[in-house]
């Protein structure tokens, strides 16, 4: 089968997942990004890093395609890649399959069944497993029903309903397929002593189907009927993609090290839960009704808040992995060239070590969300976040890293302090709600003693806005969180000059970066694109200032720099490419907030 020219960009690709794990599928036709049997375990496949020693999963007709085309089946996670060529149309439906929440059964397998849709056409299959990262070579031997496949742990069996050669590892495979008729490859992670069942047409419709049928049920529960409902029930199916549904985890994103500049060194890696998304997530979840998967992230989140360890850092790091221990340590895996040559590639994430007060305020105000709209708070719970509040009523006037995790030294961040005052004011909220205990005169006085600091000492005079530090005049686009955290009124003067100084220096049509870093080091080198999860934040500033129909071009300009499937990175580049881990969990919670709040405000307004 021919090899691969091009390099796919970041936004080529679907996702499909099993809720334990997720593959990014190319409209090529090739997997070339999947772990297993965890999104933070080593990649099997990992050519998106590296196209030579990643490995993938190629499947495509062996004569070319004119073009490719790639959509999901309506309302699920099934994603098909459809290949015009100059014999006829043929399909690949890629899925994992997920038959009922929380099966105790469930098996890990990645199906690609192939269908020649019209003419006949010839499709050649290439499989090349490449364990831990690339970092070991792959053993095939023919067994009973396909091909078993081994190397550093890794126990693989391929199934298949057509014939499989091997060479050296690689399995490969050529099949005249006619109209009408269809072939199957399915791969399982298996355990030691697992025998590979066989591949089976008739038994891999019933899967698909019911996997169709998992997805639209989920789906169903979505209170949302505003006017983007096929957007919005896009990015819940991806949110719910990237949960780890025997823990209640959300990582941030199933990829590491994918460039925030092409070619840069901003290359990070995000398969795992950050205390900032998982907050974020659990408002995005709650809002559109969601519960279930509400209450098991409050389980995991209450994990942590009742660990009482300090670490230097506070009683919370910054991120976790799935289990929520400490994430490994950096490290750099330089047997790969990265994606389109952007080194390093990066395992592990040494912002765990990083102090960023603004964590407290997210993580108590998505409480405070779950205890007035979920099941409520347990007195276990209610006492670690009193003994939080306590900790954050103490510390937060230290210079930390900020939201955005720089490496430049630490700051005074105004999003770091306005956070901590969210943190005890949403505290405060709940005690008084529901008579809980704790010594409320002492927190409001902290609260307000954060309130007059920021808005002196965070606000500049000369540019009328409030700053990325305390004292410094560059801006920073997490300052649009203050009227959706109810530090300010929308209508509030200073923050309506704050939003015009964002516009004129950090907004681009509707783009938004975070923060410019040559007027404020972040101690890395390069650029990087527009930040998408600022964009929706912007609209979401737009429509709380009343400026509605701003807010709905905004809205509907970034629909259009999602990719083909709907799925969007971290950031937008320069020439409007995804750019950055993918797809970003941050993003699609984001999108989901502003739409519901956009939704509502032009419902009042007619």
């Amino acid at each position: 089968m021919p090899e691969s020219v091009d390099w796919p960009a970041i936004e080529d690709h679907g996702l499909i997942g099993d809720l334990r794990t997720a593959a990014l599928v190319g409209t090529n036709g090739t997997i070339d990004w999947f772990c297993a049997p965890r999104f933070d375990s080593p990649s099997i496949f990992g050519a998106i890093l590296d196209q030579q020693e990643g490995g993938s999963w190629q499947i495509a007709p062996t004569c070319g395609a004119t073009r490719t085309q790639q959509f999901y089946f309506p309302d699920s996670a099934i994603l098909a890649t459809r290949f015009l060529t100059e014999e006829g149309v043929v399909e690949v439906h890629d899925f994992m399959p997920v038959l009922q929440a929380g099966d105790p059964d469930h098996r890990q397998r990645l199906v690609r069944r192939v269908v020649a849709v019209r003419g006949s056409t010839t499709v050649g299959m290439r499989l090349d497993a490449r364990p831990d990262y690339g970092r070991a070579r792959s053993t095939a031997e023919t067994v009973d029903h396909g091909v078993v496949i081994t190397g550093d742990g890794v126990r693989l069996g391929l199934g298949a309903t057509t014939a499989l050669e091997i060479d050296d590892g690689v399995v490969t495979a050529e099949v005249d397929l006619a109209e009408g008729e269809a072939t199957l490859f399915v791969l399982e992670v298996l355990d030691d002593g697992d025998e590979l069942p066989d591949a089976d047409l008739a038994d891999t419709a019933a899967l698909f189907d019911a996997t169709a049928a998992f997805w639209r049920g989920w789906l169903k529960q979505s209170t949302y009927t505003g006017r983007w409902r096929e957007t919005v029930n896009r990015s819940a199916i991806t949110l719910k993609l990237l949960t780890h549904e025997p823990t209640g985890a959300v990582v941030a994103a199933p990829t590491t090290s994918l460039p925030e500049v092409v070619g840069g060194d901003r290359n990070w890696d995000y398969r795992y839960v950050w205390m900032r998304d998982a907050a974020f997530s659990l408002y995005a979840l709650l809002r559109l009704g969601f519960t279930d998967e509400a209450d098991a992230f409050v389980v995991w989140l209450s994990q942590r808040l009742g660990e009482d360890a300090d670490h230097g850092l506070g009683p919370l790091r910054v991120m976790y992995d799935i289990d929520g221990n400490v994430p490994q340590d950096e490290q750099t895996l330089d047997h790969l060239s990265g994606h389109r040559g952007s080194q390093p590639v990066r395992i592990g994430n040494a912002a765990v070590e990083q102090l960023q007060l603004d964590i407290y305020g997210e993580l108590i105000d998505s409480i405070y969300l779950f205890n007035k709209y979920g099941a409520g708070i347990s007195s276990d719970a209610w006492a670690d976040v009193a003994r939080v509040t306590d900790w954050v009523c103490a510390n937060w006037d230290q210079p930390d890293a900020g939201m955005w995790e720089v490496r430049g030294g630490l700051q005074a961040h105004t999003t770091s302090r306005l956070m901590c005052w969210v943190a005890i004011e949403r505290t405060i909220r709940m005690a008084r709600q529901r008579g809980l205990p704790g010594d409320i005169s002492a927190w409001a006085a902290v609260r307000d003693e954060i309130y007059e600091r920021i808005m002196t000492e965070s606000w500049d005079d000369e540019i009328q806005a409030f700053t990325q530090v305390e004292g410094g005049d560059a801006l920073d686009a997490g300052v649009l969180l203050m009227p959706m955290v109810k530090f300010l009124s929308p209508a509030d003067p200073r923050f309506l000059s704050t939003l015009e100084a964002i516009e004129d220096r950090l907004v681009v049509d509707s783009l938004v970066f975070r923060y410019d870093p040559e007027v404020s080091p972040d101690g890395l080198e390069g650029v990087e694109g527009t930040f998408s999860l600022c964009s929706f934040w912007y609209v979401e500033a737009l429509t709380r200032a009343g400026r509605l129909d701003d807010a709905q071009l905004a809205l509907e300009k970034m629909f259009t720099y999602a990719n083909h499937v709907g799925l969007y990175a971290e950031e937008v580049g320069a020439t409007g490419d995804q750019l950055g881990n993918f797809p970003q969990a941050f993003t699609h919670l984001a999108l989901i907030s502003a739409a519901i709040n956009l939704d509502r405000a032009l419902d009042a307004a007619h």
